[in-house]
């Protein structure tokens, strides 16, 4: 039963991880196009995630943690936007550092890594559940 309680205590923590994630990558989508709302302020900055391993020394297995979620350095694109509110004196808009393709792609890998840590964890309960009924003697 130690395995299963150490394999159930991994995906869970998979689970929380990914799903962090992905919440990282819906507020980057949802802030792609939020620019600062006077010339030339900055817009908003990308987020990104790291994960770090972690010992539970309790099930004696490795778990996933967020170590810290970070701002994004790259540089800002700029758009030539001359009527915007943060448009600087030749017209330039900094847009935010946040590129579509790159989140979807993150969401895609994020959400597939949440369903295999899911099937693990009701794989992880059947067993228990089948353990349960051969103790009962079904």
């Amino acid at each position: 039963m130690d395995a299963l309680t150490a394999t159930l205590k991994v995906a869970a923590s998979g689970l929380t991880a990914q799903s962090e994630r992905l919440r990282i990558v819906s507020e980057n989508l949802a802030n792609a196009q939020s620019t600062g709302s006077t010339p030339g302020a900055d817009p908003y900055q990308r987020k990104t995630i790291i994960f770090s391993a972690e010992v539970d020394r309790a099930v004696g297995a490795s778990t996933v943690d967020i170590a810290a979620i970070n701002r994004d350095q790259s540089a800002y694109p700029v758009e030539f936007l001359p009527g915007h509110e943060a448009a600087d004196e030749n017209g330039y808009v900094k847009m935010p550092n946040v590129n579509v393709l790159v989140e979807m792609a993150d969401m895609t890998e994020a959400n597939r890594s949440y369903e295999a840590n899911l099937q693990v964890v009701k794989q992880a309960r059947d067993l228990i559940s089948m353990t349960i009924d051969l103790m009962r003697g079904n």
